[in-house]
């Protein structure tokens, strides 16, 4: 091993270094997403159906209107549709969401899931283009 190899592979460890110990010692602004209180606002035909807190404990919320029928899980500060009777079930590839402004939609059913709460880091407004 020639000296410049060595001095390449410890300029590389250094920098590895510098992005990884800040994680181990400082708090990981992905941690604290779950410090903010964060709902689900669930709505049916455009009015508001209920509002779900996202916990990590889980809770099932069952929809059953003249539209059809839904089922949601709340568990881990998120929450996701696992089963619908609707016939094309694009609903159920929405997938789990925890994010403020994430979104289920479910047309047949006229449903919507909406997650709001109070806005954290990187929420705020980028640039302002006159």
């Amino acid at each position: 091993m020639k000296r410049g190899d060595i001095i390449l592979i410890g300029l590389v460890v250094v920098i590895a270094a510098a992005f990884l110990v800040p994680r181990w010692f400082g708090d990981s602004p992905s941690e604290n997403n779950h410090n903010t209180q964060r709902i689900a606002k669930i709505t049916v035909d455009g009015k508001l159906f209920r509002t779900v807190e996202l916990t990590g404990e889980e809770q099932e919320i069952e929809i059953n209107t003249e539209h059809g029928y839904n089922l949601l899980k709340v568990h881990d500060y998120g929450i996701e549709m696992i089963d619908a009777d609707c016939p094309d079930k694009v609903c159920l590839t929405f997938g789990f969401i925890e994010r403020n402004g994430g979104t289920i939609v479910c047309l047949p059913h006229k449903l919507l899931v909406e997650i709001e709460g109070a806005p954290s880091e990187g929420d705020d407004i980028d640039a302002i283009v006159k």
